[in-house]
């Protein structure tokens, strides 16, 4: 079954916007947890504007006491500075049981486009490996439709999350088809190059159910913004059980 994994980004976010400690990310990965998430996400940016070190290293603990898994996702390259010690030593210290190399820039507000093989992936190869020898699943972030996604595997990554923003802007324009069929064929290619296939990005209630309807063997989905959004309405428990309950509606009509 397709693995809910809820990002907490946007607790942090708010959080932030007023100092202290409220609202309280660590109780928020508890209560996601509690309704029945299979694991927590966060990136943490080298600007801390969000999710921090000591977030990292407090989710870090909660997945690993709770037995389910902990994602952290953030660029490879980004140089350590003061209150960011880079990803790779970030991953040293917690050790998550998977990392997620995202290819953002500094000021980049959110993730909106994949890797370029071509360009990144000679440099890519030896910090997937450095990922790897901590004991983390590397997945890589990909746009839909890129020939090049099954280079993934060369340069060793276990999977690929597969950016699903363009569908979701096609899903709410009422044209969905051809981003599904685009997201479905780039997954196949990159399970045909024996990588997994998780995706994330803008994904919701309203568009997740097609989106696993027609994208084959979906491993994981990694869902904040919309996620934080809506629980506003109908509480963290409610809206967490709601995606749960769309991922496992869809994996019985797959099974």
């Amino acid at each position: 079954m397709t693995a809910l994994s809820v990002n907490l980004n946007k607790i942090a976010v708010l959080r932030n916007s007023r100092g202290g400690g409220e609202p309280d990310v660590l109780r928020a990965g508890a209560a996601c947890l509690d309704a029945g998430a299979h694991g927590l996400t966060v990136h943490p940016r080298p600007d801390a504007r969000h999710i921090r070190r000591d977030d990292v290293h407090a989710l870090g603990a909660l997945c690993r006491a709770r037995g389910v898994e902990f994602n952290v996702e953030g660029n490879p390259f980004a140089p350590p500075r003061p209150g960011y010690p880079g990803l790779l030593a970030l991953c040293e210290a917690v050790r998550p049981a998977q990392v997620t190399l995202v290819p953002d820039g500094d000021g980049q507000l959110t993730s909106d486009h994949g890797f370029d093989f071509a360009r990144d992936g000679a440099a890519l190869r030896p910090l997937v490996a450095a990922f790897k020898a901590l004991g983390c699943r590397v997945s890589v972030f990909v746009d839909v439709g890129d020939p090049a996604v099954t280079q993934a595997a060369a340069v060793g990554a276990d999977r690929v999350e597969l950016y699903t923003g363009p569908y979701a802007e096609a899903f709410a324009a009422g044209q969905p088809e051809v981003a599904l069929r685009a997201a479905a064929e780039t997954a196949q290619q990159a399970q045909s190059a024996g990588l997994q296939v998780n995706a994330g990005h803008d994904l919701s209630q309203a568009n997740l159910a097609a989106f696993l309807a027609n994208v084959p063997k979906v491993a994981e989905v990694s869902i904040g913004h919309a996620l934080i959004g809506e629980a506003l309405y109908a509480g963290l428990d409610a809206t967490v059980q709601s995606y749960c309950r769309i991922i496992a509606a869809a994996s019985a009509r797959a099974s």
